[in-house]
């Protein structure tokens, strides 16, 4: 994969500057990790909701995003750290990748994306003809 394939958008995307959140959109850490057939992408979202996880591939855009809502507990709250906040990124890829077939999972805090890697994309021995 070179760094053309999947690059990462400006913050102020027409999509992104329409919207209104009550809360900081924050940037989340991303690895993104080449294998043979697929491209993965990990975002650290932290105390995210579950059902609040959103993510989006259309046109070569790929946006990710998440609400992180204030944490609920009984009694005043003396001191706060852990601020609700909204997670969003998002990157461009190039035409490498099987947009029917991307995938997306949950866990620990970790979104996980899936892009697996067009056909025409993915490495292929050539035959050898000789004389």
């Amino acid at each position: 994969m070179a760094a053309k394939d999947i690059q990462q958008r400006p913050a102020a995307t027409p999509a992104s500057a329409e919207k209104t959140y009550a809360w900081p959109t924050v940037t989340p850490p991303v690895d993104i990790v080449e294998e043979a057939d697929a491209y993965v992408l990990r975002a650290d979202v932290p105390g995210a909701d579950p059902a609040s996880v959103n993510v989006h591939f259309e046109k070569g855009v790929l946006t990710v995003r998440a609400d992180r809502p204030a944490p609920k507990g009984e009694g005043d709250v003396l001191y706060r750290e852990f601020e609700p906040c909204s997670f969003e990124r998002t990157f461009t890829v190039a035409n490498i990748v099987d947009a029917d077939k991307v995938k997306a999972a949950y866990a620990l805090g970790v979104l996980t994306v899936t892009l697996p890697k067009a056909d025409a994309a993915k490495p292929r021995k050539i035959a050898i003809t000789t004389a």
